[in-house]
């Protein structure tokens, strides 16, 4: 066996091994499998390189995607480290020659994707060599609680017992409480050791703002703070890529588009552009970024909200890898969530799987009204914490506020006193009294909570109530049919009895669907928009006539009117406009908004 820390000198060219790196190294080179969880950039790959490099036989590498690996085992090659890979895009003489080196015991370190690793033929192949380790990289995919759930990570269950002597190591930088649970269980690493090296990624600047304009947002977040340097926009379809990409070119930026859509040449070519350039905007959907390991990534924007917190933490933390100062920026709308919330309800996960992603939204959307460090609501989602950081934007521009401990106890009152195990619009009723069918049913109109919020507007209440969750006062039970729960931190506030202070619901936010609204009663006044309409009324004729359907019952009038004059540019938009319901949405909203992106 080679000595570690020699390796990390003499291989790696480093002095000393960061955080955990050492502890956990030295576990697996003594043959102890391990849970490793470290923020991106942090060095999680030393801790199953070097152990490969200590111990008899290859290592063989779990990894997602074969862009990834190549990446990988390029950069492994500079080291003088002996490394290959088994994928599909690989010639079958190619695949040959990888496979005469591992029975050679010429490779240290072997790259292959999950559903091939666990083919009868791979597995008979490995029992005839030496294998040092089983790293699995992006361990999150193997999680239903995760933000990126893959199937075919889940076979990877039979490596325990298969090669029951054999260390195995499972990866990841983003994975809150349930997820780390269920990496563990599901890989068989109960028996292992669990290191976790915090979340804190110190030299990134959060700042998140509402939607105003936003091209006009990311154009001056650009010329104001990174008019120089390289970074990555993330837009929310192909059509937004494209059209941020053309539109950020006019405007004399290098900003190049990234979405599975193009050409497979192009594609790898604009990536290519991009790691090997400076001064390179890639805008892309969230296909493009993992695993790239580009150090000097100085910022990366969102456009809409992603999917999760997870999803927000592993997508900005591809900026500053080299641990300089970078920026994360990101626009939102609530118009995002409803979308985000219709793709969730309209696809073919289990209920579980759909509640868990309601979930994952809700503590997302209160990140982004939060009142507080956004540092710290970060690192609470994931069990970590910090003071106050002073390096991101309510830290430095504190929003308007307003003291919230009576609302706040009057919310945890009422769902105490409601059993827990209803949602939240139920308890926002209870709170503003309203005479329900389900309320009375229940006896909860007899409650000493019912009707004692009418201080505050529903959607008031619901602002109160998503910085309760964002704040771990509230949870949500997606076992409990998204049922809201007190937490234990909910308790001891009330045990307590402290203060809070929450952000105040904007008049913007509040106003949004009114206005809209009585835009719409108002004439159609310039040729853009009657032709639209009537582009609008005849897509609406035919796809009534298709579905054997008196047009009005398809969408009235009223709501092509407000189609044409607010033209929304998404399916979460449309969710804003008078008429148009989830279940509409889902049935004729795509082809109206054709029609609209097209004018």
């Amino acid at each position: 066996m080679n000595d570690p820390l020699s390796i990390l000198n003499q291989t790696y060219g480093y002095d000393q091994f960061r955080g955990q790196q050492a502890d956990a190294i030295e576990h697996v080179v003594n043959g102890g499998s391990a849970f490793v969880l470290m923020p991106t950039g942090s060095g999680k790959s030393l801790c199953y390189q070097i152990p490969a490099l200590c111990r008899e036989g290859v290592g063989v590498v779990v990894s997602p995607l074969i862009a990834l690996m190549q990446d990988q085992i390029t950069a492994l090659e500079q080291l003088g480290i002996s490394a290959a890979a088994i994928n599909s895009a690989m010639p079958y003489e190619q695949v040959l020659k990888v496979k005469q080196k591992l029975r050679n015991n010429e490779l240290d370190l072997l790259y292959v994707a999950p559903e091939r690793l666990v083919t009868r033929d791979f597995l008979e192949m490995l029992d005839e060599i030496k294998i040092a380790l089983f790293a699995i990289d992006e361990a999150h995919c193997v999680s239903q609680w995760g933000h990126d759930f893959r199937p075919d990570y889940i076979a990877l269950s039979l490596l325990a017992k298969r090669y029951e002597d054999v260390p195995r190591i499972a990866l990841t930088a983003t994975a809150d409480k349930p997820t780390r649970k269920d990496i563990v269980d599901r890989l068989a690493l109960a028996g292992g050791k669990t290191f976790i090296d915090g979340f804190d990624r110190p030299n990134i600047h959060y700042a998140i703002m509402e939607r105003n304009n936003p091209k006009k947002q990311v154009y001056d977040f650009i010329t104001n703070h990174h008019s120089a340097d390289s970074g990555i926009i993330y837009c929310i379809s192909r059509k937004k890529v494209e059209d941020m990409a053309a539109w950020l070119q006019e405007k004399g930026m290098n900003a190049l588009p990234y979405h599975a859509g193009l050409t497979p040449r192009l594609r790898s070519d604009n990536q290519d552009r991009f790691l090997r350039e400076d001064n390179v905007i890639i805008v892309a959907t969230i296909a493009f970024g993992m695993g790239i390991d580009k150090p000097d990534v100085r910022f990366v924007g969102h456009m809409n909200i992603p999917k999760s917190i997870e999803a927000y933490y592993q997508e900005t933390g591809r900026a500053g890898r080299d641990g300089l100062p970078s920026n994360a920026f990101m626009i939102y709308g609530m118009e995002d969530a409803a979308m985000q919330r219709n793709w969730i309800d309209t696809s073919e996960a289990p209920e579980i799987q759909k509640r868990i992603e309601h979930q994952k939204i809700n503590a997302l959307i209160g990140l982004c009204e939060a009142a507080i460090c956004r540092r710290q609501i970060l690192l609470e989602y994931f069990a970590d914490r910090c003071e106050p950081c002073g390096n991101c934007d309510t830290c430095e521009s504190k929003p308007e506020t307003f003291d919230g401990t009576t609302a706040a106890q009057m919310a945890l009152s009422a769902v105490y006193r409601t059993e827990q195990r209803f949602g939240m619009i139920y308890v926002i009723d209870v709170l503003l009294g309203k005479e329900d069918e389900r309320i009375i049913r229940f006896g909860h109109d007899k409650q000493s909570t019912f009707g004692i919020g009418g201080d505050y507007s529903k959607p008031e209440w619901q602002n109160i109530f998503r910085q309760l969750v964002s704040r771990n006062l509230l949870m949500v039970d997606v076992n409990e049919h998204n049922g809201i729960k007190i937490t234990e931190k909910g308790f001891l506030f009330l045990k307590e009895k402290d203060t809070i202070s929450f952000r105040k619901l904007t008049e913007k936010q509040k106003a949004k669907k009114t206005k809209r609204a009585k835009k719409a009663l108002e004439e159609l006044d310039n040729d853009l928009d009657r032709d639209l309409y009537e582009k609008l009324r005849s897509t609406r004729q035919q796809m009534a006539k298709k579905r054997r359907l008196p047009a009005y019952v398809v969408f009235h009038d009223k709501t092509l009117i407000e189609l044409a004059r607010v033209k929304p540019q998404s399916l979460g938009e449309m969710l804003e406009i008078t008429g148009i319901g989830e279940s509409k949405l889902r049935k004729f909203g795509q082809e109206l908004l054709s029609v609209i992106i097209d004018a």
